[in-house]
């Protein structure tokens, strides 16, 4: 083994590391929000106040189950990747729709989302090229 064999290991480490749990908190939270959006009654309150369509909940609930599937589940890389990207436009789209309506202070839990996301998606990229 050289001698660099050993720090690039323990980076893959914690990149694995970092990448299974900032998945899996992330995953948590979109299946938790999925779940609420299509059983909740007052998440169909919430998306009325957002001004959007009674349809959008559904399809949004929907979309994160598959989604987190999609990241949990050995699917090839490309569905990973647009389930990353699809998450993505949604986490910024919820900031721009909470910080709209009901003014910055709203927009922390789709903030902290996208952050888990972020640290997903990033450690995913270094645990790939450390194989």
């Amino acid at each position: 083994m050289s001698a660099d064999a050993l720090p690039r290991r323990a980076a893959s480490r914690g990149a694995a590391i970092a990448y299974w749990v900032s998945t899996f908190l992330f995953a948590a939270m979109m299946a938790m929000s999925a779940t609420m959006y299509l059983t909740q009654p007052t998440m169909a309150a919430a998306f009325a106040h957002l001004g959007f369509p009674p349809y959008f909940r559904v399809e949004l609930g929907v979309a994160k189950l598959l989604g987190v599937v999609a990241l949990l589940a050995p699917v090839p890389a490309r569905v990973t990747e647009w389930a990353y990207a699809g998450f993505g436009i949604t986490l910024v789209s919820a900031v721009v729709a909470h910080s709209t309506v009901d003014g910055p202070a709203k927009a922390a839990a789709p903030l902290v989302a996208f952050a888990l996301l972020a640290v997903s998606y990033v450690a995913r990229l270094r645990t790939e090229r450390a194989l």
